[in-house]
């Protein structure tokens, strides 16, 4: 039974440590590790019964929308190949094949290609909303394989799978990935006053360049296949990396957590060609220079979000100088929510 109209959200996150290695094939070999935070961004979606045969979906943040008779599957070119993607599943999963007439809407809270997984949540957020307005049951595991399947397998959009767990289950969590894209996530226990210090001592900049993840995911999945060394030292010392991350919040030792982002930063660059550039690498020595424990750009890398710890007093200087760089830097805050919908009366 559906809805007349439903609302949905789920956050976006922060990676850590051990990004990269939720991507097949080094998942499947080694295993995946990840340590991520949802924050206090997310991915909006709307879905509204329509009166006539239409199918109309809105991505309002870039602008696009594309309208069509309702038909199952719709095609899924672009534009809004996410929407179509969602949309098609539902119809063949759960509706038996007939195309339902709707309206769905999304946005999110941060640019395209930011590095804060946006993307994946806003296909969470968009599973979310349609199990709400069909009325079915999921839980968090079964949202965020949904979402990762049709995203990664069904349209094909290379990545990993850690953006979509953060985004169904929020939290601070470490997350393994296995072979056949299995995985478990584990709720990491830090004692609330040091997620307040971390919460204190953080600094996003966005640097203004948006960027497309796929280029960066599919040299990294290549150097993998080839065997290349240095890549594969990369990825081993991420996975271990965020071990050590996570015993450094256990331990309520925000700096150590720094350095071992700063850490981090130069396994992921060994990752990919471009993973950083010119421009980043400036920001990034400035930031050094300033005197933060620790930072790393958040993501696959090449643009979007940046980010930095440093002691809480500081934090407004760091701010003002990075500005000087042409971006915008701002705070941000956790959030223990996962993906939740609700019902428009």
């Amino acid at each position: 039974m559906s809805h007349e109209l439903v609302r949905a959200r789920a956050p976006l996150r922060l990676g850590f440590g051990g990004g990269g290695t939720d991507v097949s094939p080094y998942c499947d070999e080694y295993g995946g590790v990840v340590l991520n935070a949802a924050i206090d961004l997310f991915a909006h979606v709307s879905v509204q019964k329509r009166d006539d045969d239409q199918v109309l979906l809105v991505a309002a943040d870039r602008d696009q929308s594309w309208q069509a008779p309702a038909n199952a599957p719709l095609p899924t070119d672009e534009p809004l190949r996410l929407l179509k993607g969602v949309y098609n599943r539902f119809m063949a999963d759960y509706a038996g094949g007939v195309a339902i007439p709707l309206t769905m809407v999304s946005y999110a809270d941060c640019p395209p290609g930011s590095g804060l997984g946006s993307s994946s949540a806003l296909v969470v957020a968009m599973v979310e909303a349609m199990r709400r307005f069909m009325g079915l049951e999921m839980d968090a595991h079964a949202i965020a394989r949904l979402a990762f399947d049709i995203e990664r397998r069904e349209l094909g959009l290379a990545g990993g799978a850690q953006d979509h767990y953060a985004a169904a289950f929020g939290g601070l969590n470490m997350m393994h990935f296995m072979a056949d894209c299995r995985a478990s996530v584990e709720p990491v226990p830090s004692a609330d006053h040091v997620m307040k210090e971390l919460e204190a001592s953080l600094v996003l900049y966005f640097t203004g360049v948006s960027r497309e993840s796929a280029a960066i995911i599919d040299e990294q999945r290549a150097n993998m296949k080839s065997h290349s060394t240095r890549p594969l030292e990369g990825l081993h010392a991420l996975k271990a990396g965020a071990f050590e991350m996570r015993d450094a919040l256990l331990a309520g030792d925000v700096p150590s957590f720094g350095a071992l982002l700063d850490a981090g930063w130069s396994s992921k660059k060994k990752l990919a060609h471009n993973i950083s550039s010119s421009d980043i690498d400036k920001v990034y020595d400035a930031a050094k220079a300033f005197g933060v424990f620790g930072g790393k750009v958040s993501g696959a890398g090449g643009g979007g979000f940046m980010m930095f710890l440093v002691d809480p007093t500081q934090r407004e200087g760091l701010k003002r100088l990075l500005s000087t760089f042409g971006g915008t830097a701002q705070a941000a805050r956790f959030t223990n929510v996962g993906a939740e919908s609700w019902i428009v009366r």
